[in-house]
């Protein structure tokens, strides 16, 4: 029985730690460099089992080492791989990322096999799909396979989480088939169309009012918010932890989110644990090594609770 199925994006992550951005045509020497696990889908999937759910993945990889890669993570975390294809002469995903003396980063996807994924895959995974109890996609993966996903979903009463990563416009006729939206500051303003000047509220409720039934707003070490219609926003603060690293706090607040909306929690209860697994994140180095487990994040939690 699988609790939630993800619709995956897979890459490996090549992480260059540099002082600062970089300008136009500079080069600047890095301190450290690491090849580690990546995909946003993959590393909330990661979270979400890490959480103790019984989790899936609908993905498509190259037959190449670096798909080789994915089999091992996933297999190492208990994930279930059924539904992956892997995909002759084509290579897997990569993200090249630059980190921050701050811990800050910015990132370059190439989605290679990735591109690939489509509505026929979900259909493929349809009997697994009807049966889970959360479905879970980032942007990174061709939005056709996302909505044929979450339609069969919704058919069968499963909630549907989406994070808008990398950000951009999206139809209506998806958004319309998302319980819980999960963008970042940016995020929000990007997919509602709106000027990077907009309020975040404002785009909050643009996107309610086309279809989305709650949109659950990261703010980084400001915590995050939550917009329901027709309800007063729930804000809910930041932790402030010694950060390494910000690389896969989104997918981490993702995953645990699904995690806990699975177990049967309401969204505002989901967000205390997504938000607790999120700052412990940035407590380690690249995405998965910061990643918590349920009893980390039970423990930040209570430690909270009696101060």
């Amino acid at each position: 029985m699988v609790d939630v199925v993800c619709i995956a994006s897979w890459n490996v992550d090549l992480i260059s730690r540099v002082p600062r951005p970089l300008a136009r045509g500079e080069t600047l020497l890095a301190s450290h460099f690491d090849i580690s696990p990546g995909g946003k889908g993959s590393n909330a999937a990661v979270a979400a089992a890490r959480q103790g759910a019984q989790v899936a993945v609908v993905a498509r990889v190259g037959r190449d080492d670096f798909g080789r890669m994915a089999f091992e993570l996933w297999h190492a975390e208990h994930v279930d791989t059924r539904h992956v294809e892997q995909a002759d002469d084509e290579r897997s995903g990569t993200a090249q990322i630059l980190v921050f003396e701050d811990g800050d980063n910015s990132i370059a996807v190439f989605p290679g096999a990735g591109a690939g994924l489509s509505a026929r895959h979900a259909q493929a995974a349809s009997e697994t799909l009807a049966s889970c109890r959360v479905v879970m996609a980032p942007c990174e993966v061709p939005l056709a396979a996302t909505h044929e996903a979450f339609r069969i979903a919704r058919a069968h009463g499963a909630i549907t989480v989406l994070n808008p990563a990398p950000a951009c416009l999206l139809p209506d006729a998806l958004l319309c088939l998302v319980d819980v939206l999960t963008p970042n500051e940016s995020e929000v303003r990007a997919v509602a169309g709106m000027a990077g000047d907009a309020s975040i509220d404002a785009a909050a409720q643009s996107l309610l009012a086309r279809g989305v039934g709650a949109v659950l707003v990261t703010l980084g070490a400001e915590g995050c918010a939550l917009y329901v219609s027709g309800q007063a926003v729930q804000g809910l603060a930041g932790r402030r932890m010694a950060v390494v690293d910000t690389i896969g706090a989104g997918d981490t607040f993702t995953g645990a989110l699904s995690a806990a909306l699975a177990r049967g929690l309401a969204v505002p209860d989901a967000m205390c644990w997504a938000n607790a697994a999120a700052a412990l994140s940035v407590t380690g180095r690249g995405a998965i090594a910061g990643m918590p487990s349920r009893g980390q994040v039970e423990a930040l939690l209570a430690e909270a609770a009696a101060s």
